[in-house]
């Protein structure tokens, strides 16, 4: 996947996550969960989403390093799992 459809696939996560975002007002350089209502257990169900539609693995450990939209973008685009 190129990283066009990795955000579009982390956005529609997020959306199903915490149905009354916007993607539009997310600063993608700033922590989702700085700017959206989601706790610790909603980010965890974001990255599980994740996880299951393309078919990778992030660690828990890694959590801090796709904190923000254009991180887990550039995690998921380099294979750093």
């Amino acid at each position: 996947m190129n990283p066009d459809d990795i955000r579009a696939t982390v956005l529609r996560i997020l959306h199903q996550v915490a149905p009354d975002v916007d993607a539009a007002t997310l600063d993608p350089a700033v922590a989702i969960q700085d700017q959206v209502d989601i706790d610790s257990v909603d980010f965890m169900n974001l990255m599980v989403g994740i996880e299951e539609a393309l078919g990778v693995d992030v660690p828990e450990r890694d959590y801090p390093r796709v904190a923000s939209l254009d991180a887990c973008v550039g995690y998921l685009s380099a294979g750093s799992r």
